[in-house]
């Protein structure tokens, strides 16, 4: 498989949620601009978290686990470009390969996470602390009325994603290996998550 161009950020991007990223460094304006090029739609690019270091300029520390993302969108403005992009698949760096000029990894795309009815219950329990937790510690216009998506794997991802938690908590869920370790973990980390704001 050919090295995929990667975009290490300072946030985690889950499996069917979006992330508007600013372009402004001139290796991914390039790295955007060959995606733009292609022939074929659905181009996608990795999305990994730093660990440590800065987002501009390299140099950093970059997570083993990712998320690949569709660029759905992208509009120009007088000095960077505003893209967004949709998580699609979970996927593991098997090794990192000379930038081109921007960074490029070889991977491998871990299994989708499997739904069962009897994991219900569960989901229905998250979506209730999630929902109640933005709803506390958010501003007015926050994400504790969104709508989630018909499909339950999805819906259980758009469900972390508005959770209110910080990227390390938010990398241990990305990392997860069953949808009920995904949920069990969600509802003990913004628990833990609303302690800590109320305790400030």
């Amino acid at each position: 498989m050919a090295p995929s161009p990667m975009f290490p950020l300072g946030s985690v991007l889950f499996p069917f949620a979006p992330i508007p990223v600013r372009v402004f460094e001139p290796r991914y304006l390039t790295m955007v601009g060959r995606l733009l090029d292609e022939d074929e739609p659905g181009f996608e690019f990795g999305v990994v978290l730093i660990e440590r270091g800065p987002e501009a300029g390299g140099g950093d520390q970059r997570a083993s686990v990712g998320t690949m993302a569709r660029l759905v969108s992208a509009a120009a403005g007088a000095e960077d470009l505003l893209i967004v992009g949709v998580g699609t698949k979970r996927f593991t760096v098997e090794r990192w390969v000379d930038e081109d000029p921007y960074p490029r990894a070889e991977l491998s795309m871990l299994p989708d996470l499997e739904w069962s009815e009897a994991l219900a219950p569960l989901r229905a329990e998250a979506e209730a602390v999630v929902r109640r937790v933005v709803a506390r510690m958010a501003e007015p216009y926050s994400d504790a009325g969104i709508e989630l998506s018909e499909d339950p794997v999805a819906a259980v991802w758009q469900l972390a994603a508005i959770a209110p938690l910080g990227e390390y908590d938010r990398y241990t869920l990305l990392r997860s290996t069953s949808l009920g370790g995904l949920l069990r973990q969600l509802i003990d980390l913004t628990l833990e998550a609303e302690e800590l704001w109320s305790a400030e």
